[in-house]
């Protein structure tokens, strides 16, 4: 199985200015520690940092996550699974939102934590609610590289989940029939 690569998105905000929205170090760790169990394959983050300023809709004060993905995949390493993390809200034109995006069947994909944070919608931080959160969404888009859709099977890490209640209420693994096609495919 190819590797996972975490690569931390930020918007460069100019020269001495710092990363806006880069996601803390510590909840990538995290991150790829479970994500090495989930997938069975090493998992690290690039030390890259990879700007996604040119994907801001000045009139959305959001970042089009599709076009993301198309210059991930552009500086991608093809033996690798690319998984870029940001802090930066996302969206696709026919949605207000999403949480996160992926090529089906491809190699890349992108997370925010942007609406998986309590913060967001007025409440009191809680990491480890945000790590689960962010978990279950990596999963999730990793699962649509490997070409799985939306399961049907609402405890599936691969049900569709456009509010963060619905992913609160998933589970973090595959079900049998996802892990079976997985199987199947030879990626385990």
């Amino acid at each position: 199985m190819k590797p996972i690569h975490l690569i931390p998105l930020a918007n460069g905000a100019g020269a001495g200015a710092g990363w806006a929205h880069e996601p803390e170090l510590s909840l990538l760790e995290q991150l790829a520690a479970s994500l090495a169990r989930t997938f069975r394959t090493p998992c690290r983050i690039r030390p890259d940092r990879f700007d996604l300023s040119f994907s801001r809709d000045e009139r959305r004060n959001q970042y089009y996550s599709t076009a993301i993905i198309q210059r991930l995949e552009r500086a991608a390493d093809p033996d690798a699974r690319v998984l870029g993390v940001t802090a930066c809200d996302l969206f696709v034109p026919v949605l207000t939102f999403v949480f996160g995006e992926a090529q089906l069947g491809g190699n890349c994909a992108v997370v925010s934590t942007a609406r998986l944070n309590e913060e967001f919608y007025g409440l009191p931080r809680r990491e480890e609610m945000l790590l689960e959160r962010l978990i279950k969404e990596a999963a999730h888009e990793l699962g649509h590289t490997f070409g799985l859709r939306h399961c049907m099977d609402w405890r599936c890490v691969m049900a569709s989940s456009h509010a963060v209640e619905r992913l609160d209420v998933k589970g973090a693994d595959f079900c049998k029939a996802c892990r079976t096609t997985i199987v199947e495919e030879g990626y385990w």
